[in-house]
């Protein structure tokens, strides 16, 4: 009796994330990947305590395979400095059983596919298509003959193709009003003990700092869409640099980066939730399925909890298993699917979105009621106010 091959488009983290579950219930994955090669650039992401959890349950131990350092402090601070919100890294430990990590995207993608097999990994291989998604379906590439698939799981991003041509009528995405900038840059001697987003009036700038010793930095602005810009580092440093202390200090480190180590991209979230998370035997997951802002550092977090309740409901890996053929398990399992991650990742991209609309705030007046709403409220309730999100994982029944 062969086992169950499960085809995964895009080698992100929901993808990868998807595929190392997969195998460890001992499906057969197969992880196509457009791009030629793993990245060799590329930012840094916050795996809240929802996502850690979401990993460890499949055996992935993000401190000890990347690092475990975090700041002794995080919170929100005003361009001159000042704390609006603060809370210890130490208070959200004993709260949710560890505190968040911030680690660099590639070294999490790369103990992702450490995971797998690598004969799993097809990287140059883009995916053109599905047929018959509703029966066995085939896979079809740009590189030769289909992969024929008892489940494909769409992990194909923000601009997903597959969400496109198997939800036609769906509206697909909504520009949220600001342009991002992200990097990472090595300032060792700088000993910045918090993880910080400013807020100014429509603008923010991050400081996170990474396991390994950097930093990852992140800005937004609200612009139209499409805007162009000469040279990020400039443009970042004429937005940002008469900010406090140490964003002047870091952008000097990123003046001394290629243009090309900046990444920049508008900013979008899917404008409507998808009717359903699966149509026939396909499963969307992450950006593909419920993009949203990045207001709650909550994207690649989702990903990660889809891909481990995709695997934990489907069914085990020989076909055959519980004398049905299989067909009728995968479908129940990805109803089940829908009905388990639909509704949560909706809200959490509702709430990213409403996050957002404060940080682009431009009014003087209704940024300072912000600020003074934000810094009288008590640090434990903001904290509580995330027990949803951090808490939120759970493997259904």
């Amino acid at each position: 009796m062969t086992n169950r091959h499960a085809v995964v488009v895009g080698a992100g983290i929901g993808g990868l994330t998807a595929a190392v579950a997969l195998h460890r219930r001992g499906w057969h994955v197969t992880v196509c990947e457009r791009a030629p090669e793993p990245p060799v650039t590329g930012a840094g992401i916050g795996l809240a305590p929802n996502a850690l959890h979401a990993l460890d349950s499949i055996g992935v131990d993000v401190p000890r395979a990347i690092g475990g350092d975090v700041p002794a402090t995080m919170g929100v601070r005003r361009p001159d400095g000042r704390w609006l919100t603060r809370a210890g890294t130490a208070d959200m430990a004993a709260r949710y059983g560890t505190a968040p990590l911030a680690v660099p995207r590639r070294a999490l993608t790369a103990t992702l596919a450490a995971a797998l097999p690598p004969s799993a990994l097809r990287y140059g291989t883009e995916v053109t298509g599905v047929d018959d998604a509703e029966g066995r379906p085939t896979v079809r590439t740009a590189a030769g003959p289909g992969l024929y698939a008892d489940l494909v799981v769409a992990a194909d991003g923000i601009h997903s193709p597959l969400r496109r041509a198997h939800f036609p009528a769906h509206p697909g995405l909504h520009y949220i009003g600001e342009t991002a900038w992200r990097t990472i840059v090595d300032a060792l001697d700088l000993r910045i003990p918090a993880m910080s987003e400013t807020w100014g009036r429509g603008a923010r700038f991050g400081v996170t700092p990474l396991v390994d010793g950097r930093y990852y930095l992140y800005a937004t602005a609200v612009v139209p869409p499409g805007t162009r810009f000469a040279d990020p580092r400039t443009e970042l440093r004429q937005r940002f640099g008469s900010w406090h202390e140490p964003i002047p200090a870091l952008l000097d480190r990123v003046g001394r980066l290629d243009a090309a180590d900046v990444l920049r991209n508008d900013l979008y979230d899917l404008a409507a939730p998808l009717p359903h998370l699966h149509h026939g035997r396909i499963a969307w997951l992450g950006d593909a399925a419920h993009a949203m802002a990045p207001n709650l550092g909550q994207g690649g977090c989702q990903a990660i909890e889809d891909a481990v309740v995709l695997a934990h409901l489907l069914p085990a890996a020989e076909r055959g298993a519980g004398g049905d053929g299989g067909d009728g398990a995968v479908a129940a399992a990805l109803a089940a699917y829908t009905a388990a991650r639909r509704a949560r990742t909706d809200a959490v991209r509702l709430r990213a979105r409403r996050v957002g609309r404060l940080g682009v705030l431009r009014n003087p007046v209704v940024v300072a009621v912000r600020d003074l709403a934000l810094r009288v409220t008590p640090a434990r309730l903001t904290l509580r106010g995330m027990d949803d999100l951090f808490n939120g994982f759970r493997l259904p029944a």
